[in-house]
C-alpha cells in the first residue's frame, strides 16, 4: 500500500519517516492511531499515547476524536480525571452535531460533573442526541424528564429547537 500502517513500519526505516510525516498531517490517521493505542490493537495499549493522538485530531476539529478525548478526561484514562476538561471536549463535538458527545454532555449536566447540575441543559442535549438516533440518549432523556417540571421541559425543548436552527 502507498500508506504504511503502524503494524508494517520498521523502526528507523524510510517507511517510519514517511509514516511519521503522514501522521502529522492526516487527521483520520491521527484518530485511528489514537484508537489503536487506546484499545491495544497492533500496538501495546497506552492511554497516554492514545490521548496525544486524539488531541492532534481533536485540535483540528474531528468530533469523534474530541469525544474520545472528552471520555479520557471524564474517566481519567491516560490523564488525571478532569470533568471540566471533559465538558469542554464534549461540547466541541456536540456543537458539531455528534450524537455521542451530545449524550455525554447531557450526562455531565445531569450529574453536575464539570458543569453546574442543570436538568434543562441535560434534557436539551439528550433531545438533540436522541433525534439523531442515539438510543441511550432516549433512556437518559426519559430519566431526566421524570425529575423536571413542565416549565423546565418546555424550556429545554425551546433550547434544543433554537440550537437546531443555528
Amino acid at each position: 500500500p502507498i500508506y504504511p500502517d503502524i503494524e508494517s513500519v520498521v523502526p528507523g526505516s524510510v517507511g517510519q519517516t514517511l509514516f511519521d510525516i503522514m501522521c502529522e498531517t492526516d487527521l483520520r490517521r491521527q484518530f485511528n492511531l489514537g484508537l489503536k493505542y487506546k484499545n491495544g490493537r497492533g500496538v501495546a495499549q497506552d492511554d497516554a499515547i492514545a490521548l496525544s493522538w486524539f488531541r492532534k485530531a481533536a485540535d483540528q476539529g474531528n468530533a469523534t476524536a474530541q469525544t474520545n478525548l472528552g471520555n479520557m478526561y471524564d474517566t481519567g484514562r491516560g490523564v488525571s480525571q478532569d470533568y471540566a476538561a471533559a465538558v469542554i471536549w464534549y461540547r466541541k463535538a456536540a456543537d458539531q452535531g455528534f450524537a455521542t458527545a451530545q449524550n455525554n454532555l447531557g450526562n455531565m449536566y445531569k450529574n453536575g460533573s464539570g458543569a453546574p447540575q442543570n436538568y434543562v441543559q441535560a434534557l436539551k442535549w439528550y433531545v438533540l442526541s436522541s433525534a439523531s438516533g442515539n438510543q441511550q440518549a432516549k433512556v437518559n432523556r426519559d430519566e431526566v424528564v421524570a425529575k423536571m417540571t413542565p416549565t423546565e421541559i418546555a424550556q429545554a425543548q425551546r433550547f434544543a429547537s433554537a440550537w437546531v436552527k443555528e
